[in-house]
């Protein structure tokens, strides 16, 4: 009998692309919403683990980021200008109807954290901070016996100064969770001279805008980032220093606005460069962005022209 031919799994080029900026040290990553967010850097010669049974992710001494896939995830690449240059970021989005809602408004203790991304870590008992938010749960793991004390003396109420407790230099480790997965701010961990880390911050005057995120990235209608990644940067280094212009990093990002980008203003991008015909946009804030960040990128001396002087832009 001639064995059944099994065609082979469909490649997923979302997961395709999460795998690859993880294997870039430079590459920064943030999980949560406008307003409270814990992100996630490493050294570069800082040493990293892959996580255990094939998730999608990697830790380090200092904290952790998991990820993964559905059908519904989004990827979205875009580019803003900010003073002095420009920045640009994958943002990893699911529709608004996908995202969970607020359960908890008091610190409530979940029991043993099985999904922790240190397997020595998953019987330390976790809490919700119970702070309300939608796209991200903020909770805390206790380690030891002195951290479980101070959590378990404020479960059943709110917790009186998030923003305080989120930034304290002596808090328990926190675990930033939403749909597409975590990032966990270790408390313990030796953090090398100078090197960038995970950091975690909330700050409730944000929160209180309400903005699913922040008012330049191009968002497409419907969709909230749950996730973002900014790979490297062609005039900054993973510690966010600046530095000379580096055509790789560009040239990097570029494909990936390409594949990832809203088509329509890709293709604004391509005309200011003399590359493409006019899309016949209409004037607004994202056409007037695009602008911005072409020239910003002309004058960092990514587009010279084929005599070696930078094309012109406006701002039209």
């Amino acid at each position: 009998m001639t064995p059944a031919i099994v065609p082979p799994a469909p490649r997923d080029p979302v997961h395709d692309l999460i795998r690859d900026l993880l294997a870039e040290p430079e590459a920064g990553w943030s999980l949560g919403t406008f307003g409270a967010a814990a992100a996630f850097r490493r050294g570069p010669d800082e040493p990293v683990r892959p996580l255990a049974g094939g998730r999608l992710g990697l830790r380090t001494a200092r904290g952790g980021i998991a990820l993964g896939t559905r059908p519904d995830l989004v990827a979205v690449a875009y580019e803003t200008a900010v003073p002095g240059g420009w920045s640009h970021a994958v943002a990893l989005c699911l529709p608004e109807a996908a995202l969970p809602r607020p359960r908890r408004g008091a610190v409530t203790a979940l029991g043993p954290d099985h999904e922790a991304l240190d397997p020595g870590a998953r019987a330390d008992t976790l809490f919700d901070l119970g702070l309300g938010l939608g796209p991200v749960a903020i909770l805390a793991r206790a380690g030891d016996a002195e951290g479980l004390a101070r959590l378990q003396a404020r479960a059943g109420a709110p917790l009186p100064d998030p923003e305080g407790f989120v930034a304290a230099a002596d808090r328990p480790d926190l675990v930033f969770a939403g749909p597409l997965g975590r990032v966990e701010v270790l408390r313990r961990g030796a953090v090398p001279d100078g090197a960038p880390g995970p950091r975690a911050h909330m700050v409730p005057r944000i929160l209180r805008l309400g903005r699913r995120h922040v008012a330049t990235a191009p968002i497409p209608p419907g969709l909230v980032p749950c996730a973002h990644v900014e790979p490297p940067h062609p005039q900054r280094d993973g510690s966010g220093l600046p530095g000379p212009f580096r055509p790789g990093p560009h040239a990097a990002f570029q494909a990936l606005l390409a594949r990832w980008g809203d088509p329509a203003l890709v293709a604004l991008k391509r005309h200011r460069l003399g590359l493409g015909p006019n899309p016949g946009l209409a004037p607004d804030r994202r056409t007037r962005a695009v602008a911005r960040v072409v020239a910003a990128q002309i004058a960092a001396g990514a587009y010279p022209d084929p005599q070696g002087s930078p094309r012109e832009v406006t701002d039209s």
